[in-house]
Parts: C-alpha cells; sequence; structure tokens
C-alpha cells in the first residue's frame, strides 16, 4: 500500500500528485471504445461483449480472432513491396489496435524489428512531415519555454516510467531533421514494451524543436517542426534544464529519462551534466557500448584469447565511437586491476583528420582527448590498419562503404579470424555490406553491422551476419532500472548488461558465424538482461525499491506486459454492483469497458479492467 493506494503491476506510482483528486471513472462503449486503441478488440469481441460494450451493428458479424487478424495482418504486410509502407501500416495498426500490434511484433519480431526499428525508422523520419497522421508524443518547442510543466501535465498518463527524447539533430546516418527526429522515440518505446515488456502507457516519446539548420526541410511546406534555425548556446541550455527540472517535478525521481541522437556536441554535454541528478541513459554512447562490447565478449570464443589479447582500431570518434571505446576499456581495466589509462592504450580511433595522435592533442574536442596516443600521424584508415595492426575493425562513422576492399584485406592479412564491425545506420551508410566483409576476406571474416543483411552463400558456405542492434540492450536495461527502482546509473550496469547479453550466445550460434542470440528470443533475452542490471544496482546500493526480490528473474516475467486478450472479469457483476452503490452512476456503469476508482485516505482501490 502507498496512501491507501495498492502498488499496480508491483509498480510505485511516479508520483502522489494524482492522488489530489479522491477517485476517477473512465467510461468507453459503444463507438467511443472502437477509437481508444487501448481497448479495441476490432472482430475479436465476443458476442457478449458486442451486447455489454454497445456494439451491436458498429462491427461486421463475423468472429475472429487475435491469432487469425494476426495470420490476415501479415499476409497484408507480406504485400507491401516498399518498407515505407510496411511502417506506415504498422503505425496506423498501433494507432487503433494496440494489443494487436504488439502481439504482431513479438510474434514476428526478426521479420519486423527493421520495419518498425533501423533501418525504415531513418526513411520514415526523413518524410515525417508528409507521413504524419495524429501525433504519438509530445512536441516541446521553444514556444514552450517557461511553461514545460503544463506542457507535461498535459499527456493523458501521470504514472510515466521511460521518457525517450530526441532534439532530431543527428537522427542515425541522416544528419539534422528537426521535429521529424519523433519517430526515433516513437520506435524506441514501443521495443521497451515488444522486447522489455513494459506497459505502453508508462512510456512517453518527446520531441524538443529548438528549430534545424536543414535547408531542405525549411523550405518544405509539410515540415511540422519550427521554421527556424536551431538555437544554441545558453537559449538551448536554459530549455533543456526546465525540461529536466519539469520531468522530475510531474514523475519522480526514478523516472528513466533516455537521450537519442542528439548532436555529438550536446550529447555528451547533457550525459554528463544530468547524470549526478537524474536517472539518464544515452542509448548512442552507453547503449551502443554495451551491445558492443557483448559481441566482442562473445567473438572470443571463434578468434580465442582474451579480451585483453586483442587491439582495437575504431573508424569513427563521434558519441557512439568513443562510448564504445570507453567501456572497453572499462571492462579491460575490470579483467586486468590495471588502471583505466593504461587500458586505453590498447584502442586507437581515427576521424576524419586521421588517426588520432597525441600531437594533435591541443586541437581534439574533449571526449577524443583520452585516445590521443603517442604515434605519428597517420592520414587514412588504411594507413591506420596497416600501422596500428588491429584485430578488431569497429566502424561507427555515419559514412557509408569506407572498409573499402583494400582495408578488409589488410586486416585479414594481420589476422587469420578478423572481427569487423560495421555499426553505422541506416543500411546506406554502412561502412560495408556482409557480403564485401565475407567476399574480400575470404570467408575469415566474424562480421556483425548495425543494420540488417540477408544470409551470404561463398565459396558453397552460408554465413549469417550478425547485428550489433542497441535493441538487444535497451529495453533490458531499461526494465532492470525500472524493477529495482534505481535512482542513478552506474557503469557497471552497462557491463552487467554486455556480460548477460555474451553469455545468451549458443554454441548453435556461433556454429554459424554468429557473435549474438537470435532475435526470436528476445524477451527472454531481456529479461535476463534486467535480472543482471538489477542485481548491480542493489550491489551499488542504488536500488530504492525494497525489500529486493528473491527472484529478479521472476520478478522480470511478473513485470511483463502480454499482448493477449484477458477475458472479462469473474468479479464484474460484484465490482459494478460496488461502483453503483458508491456513486449511483446508474445502469450505463454495468457496461463499462474500463473502469477505475483510486481512493486516497484508507479506502481501497477498485479496479474493474476488461481488457
Amino acid at each position: 500500500m502507498m496512501n491507501g493506494v495498492e502498488k499496480t503491476n508491483g509498480e510505485d506510482l511516479a508520483t502522489e500528485e494524482q492522488l489530489i483528486t479522491p477517485w476517477t471513472v473512465s467510461v468507453a462503449s459503444g463507438y467511443t471504445l472502437l477509437r481508444d486503441p487501448r481497448h479495441n478488440k476490432g472482430l475479436a469481441f465476443t458476442e457478449y461483449e458486442r451486447d455489454a460494450h454497445y456494439l451491436r451493428g458498429l462491427l461486421p458479424p463475423a468472429l475472429m480472432t487475435q491469432e487469425l487478424q494476426e495470420k490476415k495482418l501479415m499476409h497484408n504486410l507480406r504485400q507491401y513491396e516498399v518498407p515505407l509502407q510496411r511502417y506506415m501500416a504498422m503505425m496506423d495498426l498501433q494507432e487503433r489496435n494496440e494489443r494487436l500490434f504488439y502481439k504482431l511484433l513479438i510474434d514476428n519480431v526478426e521479420e519486423l524489428l527493421p520495419v518498425v526499428y533501423t533501418p525504415t525508422v531513418g526513411e520514415a523520419c526523413q518524410k515525417y512531415g508528409s507521413i504524419f497522421r495524429r501525433p504519438q508524443g509530445l512536441y516541446i518547442s521553444l514556444k514552450e519555454k517557461g511553461k514545460i510543466l503544463e506542457v507535461l501535465k498535459n499527456w493523458p498518463e501521470r504514472n510515466i516510467q521511460v521518457i525517450v527524447v530526441t532534439d532530431g539533430e543527428r537522427i542515425l546516418g541522416l544528419g539534422d531533421l528537426g521535429c521529424q527526429g519523433m519517430g526515433i522515440p516513437v520506435g524506441k518505446l514501443s521495443l521497451y514494451t515488444a522486447l522489455g515488456g513494459l506497459r505502453p502507457s508508462a512510456c512517453l516519446p518527446v520531441t524538443i524543436d529548438v528549430g534545424t539548420n536543414n535547408e531542405k526541410l525549411l523550405n518544405d511546406e509539410f515540415y511540422i517542426g519550427l521554421r527556424q534555425r536551431r538555437a544554441t548556446g545558453q537559449e538551448y541550455a536554459e530549455l533543456l534544464e526546465e525540461f529536466m527540472t519539469a520531468v522530475k517535478k510531474n514523475y519522480g525521481e526514478k523516472v528513466l529519462v533516455q537521450f537519442e541522437d542528439f548532436a555529438n556536441h550536446n550529447a555528451f554535454d547533457l550525459l554528463e551534466k544530468y547524470s549526478p541528478t537524474h536517472l539518464v541513459f544515452n542509448d548512442d554512447i552507453q547503449g551502443t557500448a554495451s551491445v558492443v562490447l557483448a559481441g566482442l565478449l562473445a567473438a572470443l570464443k571463434l578468434v580465442g584469447g582474451a579480451l585483453a589479447d586483442h587491439k582495437f582500431l575504431f573508424l569513427g570518434a563521434g558519441e557512439a565511437g568513443t562510448g564504445i571505446a570507453e567501456l572497453i576499456a572499462l571492462e579491460l581495466s575490470k579483467q586486468t586491476k590495471a588502471p583505466l589509462e593504461e587500458t586505453r592504450k590498447k584502442i586507437w580511433l581515427v576521424d576524419s583528420k586521421g588517426l588520432i595522435v597525441s600531437s594533435r592533442k591541443e586541437s581534439l574536442q574533449h571526449f577524443k582527448k583520452p585516445w590521443s596516443h603517442d604515434h605519428e600521424p597517420v592520414k587514412g584508415l588504411l594507413d591506420a590498419v596497416k600501422a596500428i595492426k588491429p584485430t578488431v575493425l569497429i566502424g561507427s562513422s555515419g559514412v557509408g562503404k569506407t572498409f573499402t576492399k583494400e582495408v578488409v584485406e589488410a586486416m585479414a592479412s594481420i589476422n587469420e579470424k578478423p572481427l569487423i564491425l560495421a555499426l553505422s545506420n541506416p543500411t546506406s551508410q554502412s561502412e560495408c555490406t556482409a557480403e564485401e566483409a565475407y567476399t574480400w576476406s575470404k570467408g575469415r571474416a566474424i562480421f556483425a553491422s548495425g543494420s540488417p543483411f540477408d544470409p551470404v552463400e561463398y565459396n558453397s558456405e552460408v554465413f549469417v551476419p550478425g547485428q550489433a542492434n542497441n535493441a538487444y540492450i535497451f529495453p533490458g536495461f531499461g526494465l532492470g532500472l525500472i524493477m529495482s527502482g534505481a535512482i542513478r546509473v552506474h557503469d557497471d550496469m552497462l557491463l552487467a548488461a554486455s556480460d548477460a547479453l555474451a553469455a545468451q550466445v549458443k554454441q548453435e550460434n556461433f556454429d554459424k558465424g554468429l557473435i549474438y542470440p537470435p532475435f526470436s528470443n528476445i524477451r527472454n533475452i531481456s529479461a535476463n538482461i534486467a535480472a543482471k542490471v538489477a542485481a548491480k544496482a542493489y550491489e551499488l546500493g542504488l536500488a530504492s525499491r525494497l525489500p529486493r526480490p528473491k527472484g529478479p528473474r521472476q520478478a522480470c516475467r511478473e513485470l511483463h506486459v502480454q499482448p493477449s486478450l484477458p477475458k472479462l472479469s469473474l468479479n464484474l457483476e460484484r465490482n459494478f454492483a460496488f461502483c453503483n452503490q458508491r456513486f449511483a452512476l446508474g445502469r450505463s456503469l454495468y457496461f463499462l469497458s474500463v473502469f477505475h476508482v483510486s481512493f486516497t485516505s484508507n479506502l481501497k482501490q477498485e479496479e474493474c479492467c476488461l481488457l
């Protein structure tokens, strides 16, 4: 109990402000019910429900189970030849039948993940103004400065546990898409539910609109954001400060704020500024780092040796590249007990000006300086490969076709099994394709990419490329933070997530050259990661949910949202009788689709949810 109100699904209420009103009633029936995506079941409404909820005549007479609807929709989706059409069809489904959307995504995750997430979401963001139908999150622009707390209160849900926010300045490898970057928070939070099991109502997508420097968008009549150049400096900082303060005030200390696709110059500053005071996580820096480290740990089974035996070369020294490098250095330090300054020396980075070396240190951005090692200047990637002789080549440049034939052949000449990770998204920005990596290395490369690639046949052997997809990490990581009531994110939690993911790669996956487990088991993978992250939060003293669950793995399963269709409550008659008695709302209460009463003081919470 909390102030006389029971916890729901084992979760704390994010804020007690909602308890000011002694009771609330939501009524949905008839036509209104069919327009509510959270509770609409389409043709799956039974004969009894059609009578009880005034649906007679509003639906065709056929009864169609959720499974049959799923089969029909998958058939329809496969008819579309253009990926963006599939994306739009999925978004339409989410807006009219939420449970069916998540069931479809969960049951067909390997096929539909590229549709609702990378790479199709990149094209969706580019054309978001043209395909925009209805808002799916909160848009906070410079016009709302000074009243962001009021704007947050306009969102209908009060118990928010995860916020994914972007300012749209660096969407994947596509650059500044301004307000149209909303597709990223929407897509990420869909995966929080589908892969991590969080309630959709606990998730809030947010876009901070401070303008755009994209001339094409500024001149596009269908652009949906502010038509001005990007605000910077103090004006930008003040808006973000107001947003972060309002979030904490409205939703509480334990709401997770996940930063997405901020430009380098803001991403590092925001993470550094708010990590000590808020529960914040940057998926581009920390999530990417964790999933790549997991792949490297798993790959040791294929390439041999310990992590400390390898040398790493990065193409790209932005938030993804430096984030991955730092987490690898932390893991090396943890394994070898060597100082972090020493383990960093095994990691080399190449940016647009060449190899990052100590002679360039004064001109480097602050996040690149730890990687400026003693070496003569080297201009190109190929020369850097020949000079450093890495065992692992990692691409996070956002520039496609940069792992050329000469680069891959050089890696293959140095290593029996070169480990090549082409991480940039979307597919067009990938440093090389799976086919190129396998062909140019004569089938010896261990390859993974950020975007999905089909299996490749080379010399009568089939190679299955892995995907270093952040979706392996962030849903389970966020679930672990929530189930433990964590108040801060610690690097050891990221290391725990990497270890948990690497441990789930089976021998049958290794036999195919894979360094990541199949996505078909992603809900269990997320639950295992969540359990490890939660355990680490308790170990570090950063968890607030007490007492500590005896079985964190089981706690994850209990929190998982299932998109199936529950039947009517057996206590429906008793509950409605209580409602009629208490509030005298008349016979219409008998036909409620959703009825929720919350009492302050010492009255028991009564809840009837038919769907």
